[in-house]
């Protein structure tokens, strides 16, 4: 970055989840002024902002009037749900989208991204096709075969997928794929059903200048589509892991800029293959909190900023398990949280959210062990632990 602005910089934080307040953090470390906007008061990073505002991001207009209000440094998104094509408009007035605009626009939805990935890079990619109705949805998911797996082409967090194991289930996943997409419209995406053994995340750090660095992979489980813990180191060969870096850096340098992406992928016995892409950190990279010296969110940062990016230190076995909400309602507190920092090794981040519903991820517990078994279990007994406490 050689037109490097000296500090202190503003940043506008496009999404003010957990993740996005954890880069929040980082970026109040370095001295940066800190612009946190989401579509509901009170969310995560604003409580650790400078200023924060509410507003949809899907409302073009509002978004072009709060990048003109504060003129960021830094525009960076931490949700999909976004009016990309005025983020386009912006970028080419000058303002710097992290890690660009079109790499926000081509990972807003999984047509996008899979499309790149597959057709134009030739990444394997499971099997897929799109559907716009329940009828196609049938038509597509007979041509994919079952099972199969359904989701919107655009969600977060794993919400609206589910797996097709016949055709009687087509209308269910239907329908849940419409409660949990984001967006105007719903589109689905069918995939080939993945026999894997490991599904991973390689968070992918690119410099402005095109060099890449890659942290360990990490090793998740989902449920619902959604993640539940994550641990590190994953277990990958030599081979399994040159896979996965060659087809990280072959998508990440398509989308350009700099910043972190987490970058996921299916590893079966024979294969690793491309699954999604977040040019942003990942949530099952919360993991990185514990087990090395810089985390995701400070890795992305010194990206953005150019900084100097150095040799990760790492410090052994770690996991992450997170805390969930059991009931929905407004946020009075937490219970067991003396418990759960009883565990040998165990670290607690409360994200501060205001209201809970049910499977809400509140929370996250961090853990050490000599091995990843006693790291997941540790992790796993200090958030079991936590009760999130509803009004």
């Amino acid at each position: 970055m050689s037109d490097r602005p000296e500090l202190p910089r503003t940043l506008l934080l496009l999404g003010s989840g957990e993740l996005g307040k954890e880069v929040a953090i980082a970026a109040q470390r370095m001295g940066l002024r800190v612009i946190a906007a989401d579509r509901y008061a009170d969310a995560p990073a604003m409580q650790v902002a400078d200023v924060s505002e509410v507003f949809s991001m899907l409302d073009g207009d509002a978004l072009e009037a709060v990048v003109r209000k504060y003129s960021p440094d830094f525009i960076v998104p931490e949700v999909e749900a976004i009016r990309t094509q005025r983020l386009q408009e912006l970028e080419n007035d000058g303002f710097r989208v992290i890690p660009t605009a079109e790499a926000a626009f081509l990972t807003m939805d999984r047509e996008a991204i899979r499309r790149v990935a597959a057709e134009e890079l030739g990444v394997r990619t499971p099997a897929f096709a799109f559907a716009e109705s329940l009828e196609a949805l049938l038509e597509a998911c007979d041509r994919i075969g079952y099972p199969c797996v359904v989701k919107p082409v655009m969600s977060s967090s794993g919400k609206g997928q589910s797996t097709v194991t016949g055709p009687s289930r087509v209308e269910h996943a239907w329908e849940f794929a419409r409660e949990g997409g984001r967006g105007d419209e719903l589109r689905v995406i069918v995939e080939e059903f993945v026999e894997f053994h490991t599904e991973i995340t390689l968070l992918t750090v690119r410099e402005w200048d095109g060099h890449t660095h890659f942290v360990r992979p990490i090793a998740h489980r989902q449920e619902r589509g959604d993640y539940r813990e994550s641990w590190m180191p994953a277990g990958l060969t030599d081979a399994q892991l040159e896979s996965a870096q060659v087809a990280a850096k072959r998508v990440t340098d398509r989308m350009g800029g700099a910043g972190l992406f987490g970058v996921e992928f299916f590893v079966t016995d024979d294969e690793v293959i491309f699954s999604e892409l977040s040019p942003r950190p990942h949530d099952t990279g919360m993991v990185t909190m514990i087990s090395q010296d810089l985390s995701e969110f400070e890795l992305h940062l010194r990206a953005i900023l150019g900084h100097p990016i150095p040799a990760i230190r790492y410090y052994g076995p770690s996991a992450s398990a997170v805390v969930l909400a059991e009931r929905e309602g407004r946020v009075a507190g937490y219970d067991g949280v003396e418990r759960a920092l009883l565990v040998e090794s165990a670290q607690l981040r409360l994200f501060g959210k205001p209201r809970a519903y049910p499977f809400r991820r509140m929370g996250v517990a961090l853990a050490t062990g000599e091995d990843v078994a006693e790291a997941r279990s540790r992790a796993l007994e200090a958030a079991s632990r936590v009760d999130v406490r509803i009004q």
